[in-house]
């Protein structure tokens, strides 16, 4: 009997699934389902950099895509799925793991949602860990995250909530990043004893087997006293993708369409999954290109030994490839850069089109549509086509921070060298080479630190649609770059992980090599560009330093205070 295999991808937008044949990976069919209240920004404020989701928005578009790609085979022959999410995306829970979103009186309260991977509101308090993490006298948990904890991740946004809302201090029983609290609500299982994801934990809980799990609750009660007991009620042992984590309850094989001898395996995040199935292999970085970009690398444990790898999101046992070290980096804003020019672009669009008295709603959104697609590919074609030489125009792509190398959330993107005779093809093409030489820092890093990069990947939307930034980004690596054929690639590496579960495959290599689909094309470094985009390099560098140089920073003298009036 055929066999096949779903896998789950949450995004920033949107959910996608799909339905994958376990044995050979071919896709038999796709489904995305676009988060309903996310789409009109409910709970959001980008001014104050805070992004909530709400779980109703994961459960239906959980339900609409599974149910939408199962109809293609009888449900008896789907024997797994597996979940992959953004992250860090935290959320708080109660003593039996439902979302306090969900329950009445927190239906509205955006502290009672998942804190979204991008959302920056815990500045001071990661400013808090990394110098509490330096200063407090034992362990430095920070020490396999990087060395710099980030405001994208588990306890900052924890701690951040819990001073907040007092109402969500005292009702959260416990915590769950996403792709935890997804699995849950799959299997049904109890929360004391339910599987969490060594990959969530391990890059963003500071978790880590050599003290024991998470950090001591003398650490994590001296950053914050409404953080005691917390650390009892979270979990101590972590457990890779592969591993089977539950099969589905009968509520949810009813309301999926499937049934309950379907495995569910453990979650993992998205850029990982995605680098799975871009056929990562020693030393390669997979990069997923998409709102943000990850770069996942992996390396043999012996190989790597005692070395850390500073300014990055941490290296962790398994959390890609049971049984290798993965590494994580990468940038906060990609797609979501190109989506703010366009959005700067599109104000007169959006300003004058509803004042139309001849076009119903309907056709001035798909006018607005129509208008706004043509606009950017004119954009990039005329962006493509100006030469380096002929704009001097430098952009930082730090308009939600930087990630690495160094995390630093409290960064600004900013533009220099503009005159009278900028024009937006200019600005365009100055923000997708800052995005390149973000990447370019990145792998410089894990180069100078001894983890060689022997090949690149790209995969995500990014990847597969923009030839102009994917040839611009081979020029300024100087590098060949390989695309992924997969449109879908993390939800494919989820599918290859609920393979492994399901006992399809013997380990995720295997796996891979049955069920990867390949690469789409090469894109190969221009000579005549790479000495232009090296002295262009070194001028995004030295503006990078003013502009840090010049930011007021959450500095650990600013940190300290705000700890001691805590203490």
């Amino acid at each position: 009997m055929m066999k096949y295999v779903i896998g789950i991808d949450y995004g920033s937008d949107s959910v996608r699934a799909v339905l994958v044949n376990a044995h050979t990976g071919q896709e038999i069919a796709q489904a995305v389902h676009l988060y309903a209240r996310w789409k009109e920004q409910r709970y959001c404020n980008a001014t104050q950099n805070q992004f909530r989701q709400h779980p109703l928005d994961h459960m239906e578009g959980l339900e609409a895509t599974v149910r939408r790609v199962a109809q293609n085979v009888p449900a008896e022959q789907i024997v797994g799925l597996a979940v992959d999410t953004t992250g860090s995306t935290p959320g708080p829970v109660d003593e039996h793991g439902v979302a306090l979103a969900l329950k009445p009186g927190f239906e509205d309260n955006p502290n009672a949602m998942f804190v979204l991977w991008k959302d920056h509101t815990a500045l001071p308090e990661a400013a808090e860990i990394n110098h509490l993490a330096k200063t407090w006298g034992g362990e430095d948990f920070t020490q396999f995250e990087g060395g710099i904890y980030s405001s994208e991740w588990f306890w900052a946004k924890i701690t951040h909530v819990l001073r907040e809302d007092e109402a969500v201090a005292r009702a959260a029983y416990s915590w769950m990043e996403h792709c935890d609290w997804l699995t849950l609500l799959l299997t049904g299982g109890e929360l004391s004893t339910f599987k969490r994801s060594r990959c969530a934990a391990g890059h963003k809980a500071m978790w880590h087997e050599s003290w024991g799990g998470l950090p001591s609750e003398e650490f994590l009660t001296l950053l914050e006293p409404k953080l005691g007991g917390l650390r009892e009620r979270l979990f101590e042992q972590t457990y890779t993708a592969d591993e089977v984590a539950g099969h589905l309850s009968e509520e949810w094989a009813q309301r999926l369409g499937l049934t309950t001898n379907t495995v569910v395996a453990v979650g993992s995040f998205d850029a990982h999954a995605g680098a799975v199935a871009g056929e990562i292999e020693a030393y390669s970085m997979v990069k997923v290109m998409g709102t943000s970009t990850c770069d996942i690398v992996v390396a043999p444990m012996h190989e790597v030994g005692e070395k850390l790898v500073p300014g990055i999101c941490g290296q962790v046992d398994g959390s890609v490839i049971p049984g290798m070290l993965g590494l994580e980096a990468g940038q906060s804003a990609v797609g979501d850069l190109l989506a703010w020019f366009r959005g700067v672009l599109e104000w007169p669009l959006r300003t004058l089109l509803p004042q139309s008295a001849v076009l119903t709603a309907e056709q001035q959104q798909a006018l607005h549509q129509e208008l706004s697609d043509k606009m950017m590919a004119e954009l990039n074609v005329a962006a493509a086509a100006v030469h380096p030489d002929d704009s001097q125009v430098l952009a930082l792509d730090w308009v939600n921070g930087r990630r690495t190398p160094d995390a630093n959330q409290a960064l600004k993107g900013a533009l220099m060298n503009l005159t009278m005779g900028t024009s937006a093809p200019q600005i365009f093409r100055a923000l997708v080479e800052s995005i390149c030489y973000g990447s370019r820092q990145i792998v410089e890093r894990f180069e100078q630190e001894g983890i060689p990069i022997k090949q690149v990947i790209g995969l995500g939307g990014v990847a597969k649609k923009s030839g102009f930034m994917m040839q611009t980004l081979a020029d300024v690596l100087n590098r060949p770059i390989k695309v992924a054929e997969s449109d879908q690639a993390p939800a494919l590496g989820s599918a290859m992980y609920a393979a492994v579960a399901a006992g399809i495959h013997p380990d995720v290599v295997t796996a891979q090599k049955a069920m990867g689909n390949g690469f789409a094309e090469t894109y190969t470094p221009n000579p005549a560009r790479v000495a232009d985009y090296q002295r262009r390099y070194e001028q995004y560098q030295a503006f990078g330093q003013f502009v840090e140089q010049s930011t007021p920073a959450m500095t650990s003298e600013v940190a300290a205070t705000v700890t001691a009036q805590h203490a």
